[in-house]
């Protein structure tokens, strides 16, 4: 099992990063959503834990049959494989520019293992094929709120700003494969956080003043109509994620 924590920051406040976050996802996945590939969501419902934090649990299904190496198609035929396979999202969120440490509490066994990287979204490259200049936040202002473009060193001086703490566990227990999948899993998700963080600030005029209730509206809309461009006998795979 590969266990990652990534610590994303954003020139937002936590409140406006929680209808920001909601607006981006379901945009995000119907934009990338395809016949052939691209994202079900099979569950998005408010969760509470058992120390009584209220988040969402988001239960989403990739099909993936263009997008995965050669070398991964040829195992996915056989279908014991699939259920070793696993990838759980968890994220926590804070008023900060990412300086609380051990914020979801790992235990000294994952602390070990853990791989601590921080995501700045005015630096890390996204591919050629996916860049836009509408959605480079070294170039993106905001009319609605003056914020951006973001400067070299923007998180040391930017108010608001908040921090989302994501810890990415990947698990393909398959003997002579488990490596080589989850660090390509891990990869992809990273790959995945950096252009939808991006987006999140770029698109920030269209979903800034929204309310929880307008969002999450726009949410059920998005994600019923990016559930009908799915086909249903492509190739899956299936990620929980815990938004706390």
């Amino acid at each position: 099992m590969l266990l990652h924590e990534y610590r994303i920051c954003l020139p937002f406040t936590v409140e406006e990063y929680h209808i920001g976050q909601l607006y981006m996802i379901c945009k995000h996945c119907e934009v990338e959503t395809s016949k052939e590939d691209g994202v079900e969501v099979v569950r998005n419902e408010p969760v509470t834990n058992e120390n009584g934090v209220v988040g969402q649990l988001t239960e989403k299904r990739l099909y993936l049959s263009s997008r995965l190496p050669t070398w991964m198609r040829s195992l996915i035929p056989n279908c014991s494989f699939l259920p070793r396979f696993s990838i759980v999202v968890e994220t926590r969120y804070e008023d900060n520019n990412g300086t609380t440490e051990n914020c979801h509490q790992l235990s000294p066994d994952d602390l070990a293992v853990r791989k601590l990287e921080f995501l700045d979204i005015a630096i890390e490259p996204v591919p050629a094929y996916k860049y836009k200049e509408s959605e480079d936040p070294c170039k993106f202002k905001s009319q609605k709120t003056g914020r951006g473009p973001l400067m070299p060193s923007w998180r040391e001086y930017t108010k608001p700003i908040m921090c989302a703490y994501k810890t990415i566990r990947v698990r393909f227990e398959v003997w002579g494969f488990q490596t080589r999948v989850e660090d390509f899993a891990q990869r992809a998700v990273r790959d995945i956080l950096i252009l939808a963080h991006r987006q999140a600030f770029t698109w920030m005029d269209e979903w800034y003043g929204m309310s929880l209730e307008q969002v999450r509206e726009y949410e059920r809309e998005m994600f019923a109509r990016t559930n009908k461009k799915v086909l249903p006998t492509s190739t899956s795979m299936t990620i929980n994620t815990n938004l706390d």
